[in-house]
């Protein structure tokens, strides 16, 4: 295990657009995983390396994400700070300094990040390397919606690159860092700062020394549609090391599924969802309280808390805001309605 010491800070503060609608009613970090908020999942990974203190910021939806700490039991311990107005990545790391009172290596990530990463060999590579900081690297087949960090032998950052243009494998920022305090010295707090397309590039500059850490981790970006489906059958399938094992598919308490219904394997039902006689459920969540129609179809397709597919209608590739409502015969393929929004049969 790492040292009791180590503490961290979660970056909450996005605004998850590229999963509207269902952001539009919870921050990215508490839309639900499985069976409890994304944001669950990542401090009770964050606990199991020994961290027992972190640091969340953020400015959206705040109201909710207190709700969450209240509700949260057990390591780590959490301390909020409200950012008035968005900061960034560094801005919201150097804004959390005061609150983390450490003069030692603290761990730094995004909380819409599913990964099993080893926190633990983490930090140990930092220490070992005498590193400034140490960057989690991923590898992907398609670089080009991420930009690349090339490293010596060693390990040793050499720079980061933009996004490439072309269809390129290569190493990734993974969205979790160790750091020294001092690698934020001289960055005023307030500010918004970019941790990569600002702090890390001038500490290369100064001849510091960056590390990155890369592994067969794990690892998965929740900010899409697609992903955050494709997290949820990694779940299913036991993809994720050190993660408690779901059942497949996976019914959480309260709801009823009617006769004649099929529901595949990789379905996540939420408490208190209704599935019609007749209904097909194929690689879908659907979150608490959703109703699904008789003969209606749902696939690869994620429905919002409290939204309705009527009967015979056919929800392809698409997301339901919560209270959605889609009527009789309706059929939607890669749509995303609205809160609230009501989509009438023809």
């Amino acid at each position: 295990m790492a040292e009791s010491s180590i503490k961290a800070v979660v970056l909450v503060g996005g605004e998850g657009t590229r999963l509207r609608p269902i952001t539009e009613t919870w921050p990215k970090p508490l839309v639900p995983l499985m069976d409890r908020p994304s944001l669950d999942h990542v401090l009770d990974h964050l606990a199991s390396h020994g961290v027992h203190e972190v640091v969340l910021s953020s400015g959206y939806l705040e109201s909710t994400f207190h709700a969450f700490i209240q509700e949260r039991h057990g390591d780590p311990i959490i301390t909020w700070i409200t950012e008035t107005e968005p900061l960034g990545t560094g801005g919201a790391i150097v804004n959390a300094l005061g609150s983390l009172h450490t003069d030692q290596p603290f761990l730094a990530l995004n909380g819409d990040i599913l990964t099993d990463l080893d926190l633990t060999a983490m930090l140990a590579l930092h220490r070992d390397r005498g590193a400034t900081a140490t960057i989690a690297l991923h590898h992907v087949e398609d670089a080009r919606p991420f930009g690349l960090v090339p490293t010596q032998t060693d390990g040793r950052v050499l720079g980061f690159r933009e996004k490439p243009a072309e269809l390129i494998p290569g190493d990734i920022n993974a969205g979790t860092y160790v750091l020294e305090p001092s690698a934020l010295a001289g960055w005023e707090p307030g500010r918004n700062v970019s941790i990569e397309r600002e702090i890390f590039p001038a500490l290369i500059e100064q001849g510091r020394s960056l590390y990155g850490f890369l592994s067969d981790a794990y690892w998965m970006d929740l900010g899409t549609p697609e992903h955050y489906l494709q997290a949820h059958f990694d779940l299913l399938d036991a993809k994720v090391r050190g993660h408690r094992e779901y059942p497949a598919p996976f019914f959480i308490l309260g709801g009823s599924v009617r006769r004649g219904a099929t529901v595949g394997r990789h379905v996540v039902l939420g408490p208190g969802v209704y599935v019609g006689e007749g209904a097909e459920i194929e690689e879908s969540v659907l979150h608490e309280g959703a109703s699904v129609g008789q003969n209606a179809t749902v696939r690869r397709s994620i429905v919002g808390p409290g939204a309705f597919v009527d009967s015979w209608a056919r929800l392809i590739d698409s997301v339901l805001g919560q209270d959605a409502y889609v009527g009789p015969d309706v059929v939607l393929d890669g749509v995303r309605v609205g809160v609230g929004e009501r989509i009438e049969g023809p």
